[in-house]
């Protein structure tokens, strides 16, 4: 859990508070947090395996819904069982490693799910101005490239931070009023020269953001413009209705975090708790809300989810039936005496 090098504060530990000011809620807290985690696991990894298992999904739009999936996965795994163990059990010591180490993968996570929106984007933009080459520039292979790519650089950008702040000198008040370490959280409590570390991040900030939001932008830009051109209105539904899925996910996404940054900086006369709890639903909700949306939106996707819900609930009654079928047969089987024990186990076997 200590990938990065320390200084003195090796040995030390920072206190994770929970919510302040709701204490005396946190049991009460933790049950939507449970809930909202729960329903996360099921539905991606319930995408995950129907498009592992179908032949037909394995496409490029499908392997970015399976990329989605997994920072939908790793995102919450990162940070309810840290504040379920504070709700539960008042386990609020971290170490400073695992704090540093907790707010790197975070991070890293949340700039990786931008790169997939990107890359959606960019998929949803060939598949409606060139759809005939949609095949050859769209390729699995190409999805796996810029999946590693998007990775390389979510990596690549996060990973000064905690090095950065790694080598500062922490104050004696080591307690972090919130459910996890996030980089403000934790910027606050250095006691040195931090100007190097703000500026870096306010930079990365406003790269990321711009740069990902900019490319979206374009390419729904030249999506509509495309879309004018078709005279067919049933052509303009349908060309639309494709991107309608992927603008739901970015929403859910891109504006919590707008709405989580406003708050930051420009809303001091807003409870402490509000901004605990709204950093918190930012990770929670967009990753339960993704795969519902898209097992709504493409009835391709819905279809194999529920012939695979009705097919392990048929083979469940299948085989319990089966069983009481051979424990009826058995049990009532008349046969000669002394072979009763070996005409049963013929019918067990089969």
């Amino acid at each position: 859990m200590a990938p990065f090098n320390f200084t003195h504060s090796d040995t030390s530990t920072f206190i994770l508070m929970g919510i302040p000011g709701l204490e005396a809620a946190h049991i009460w807290i933790s049950i939507p947090f449970f809930t909202f985690y729960i329903i996360s696991l099921l539905g991606n990894v319930t995408l995950l395996s129907v498009v592992g298992k179908e032949q037909i999904l394995q496409k490029p739009m499908y392997l970015l819904l399976c990329m989605l999936a997994l920072t939908d996965i790793a995102t919450p795994t990162f940070v309810v069982p840290k504040a379920l163990g504070i709700f539960w059990f008042n386990l609020k010591g971290i170490t400073v490693a695992g704090c540093l180490t907790q707010m790197f993968f975070l991070h890293t996570i949340s700039v990786m799910h931008s790169s997939t929106l990107v890359t959606m984007a960019f998929d949803r933009y060939v598949a409606i101005c060139n759809p005939l080459r949609y095949a050859t520039i769209l390729t699995n292979a190409q999805i796996a490239k810029l999946g590693l790519v998007g990775f390389i650089r979510a990596v690549l950008f996060i990973l000064p931070l905690p090095l950065l702040l790694s080598q500062q000198t922490f104050c004696a008040n080591r307690i972090i009023p919130h459910t996890q370490c996030e980089y403000i959280a934790m910027v606050k409590m250095v006691c040195g020269d931090i100007r190097v570390s703000r500026i870096y991040s306010f930079v990365l900030m406003f790269v990321i953001n711009v740069f990902d939001l900019t490319f979206i932008a374009l390419s729904y830009g030249l999506i509509i413009r495309a879309v004018l051109r078709i005279s067919s209105h049933k052509a303009h539904q349908k060309a639309l209705n494709t991107c309608t899925a992927h603008i739901c996910v970015m929403l859910t996404y891109y504006t919590p975090t707008f709405f989580s940054i406003l708050t930051h900086h420009f809303g001091q006369g807003i409870a402490p708790y509000v901004h605990i709890i709204l950093a918190d639903l930012y990770l929670l909700i967009p990753p339960m809300l993704n795969p519902i949306i898209y097992g709504v939106k493409m009835k391709e996707l819905r279809d194999k989810v529920v012939k695979y819900t009705c097919r392990s609930s048929a083979d469940t009654k299948f085989t319990q039936s089966s069983a009481d079928t051979r424990d009826d047969i058995s049990s009532g089987l008349q046969c000669p005496s002394g072979n009763c024990q070996i005409v049963r186990e013929y019918v067990n076997q089969h």
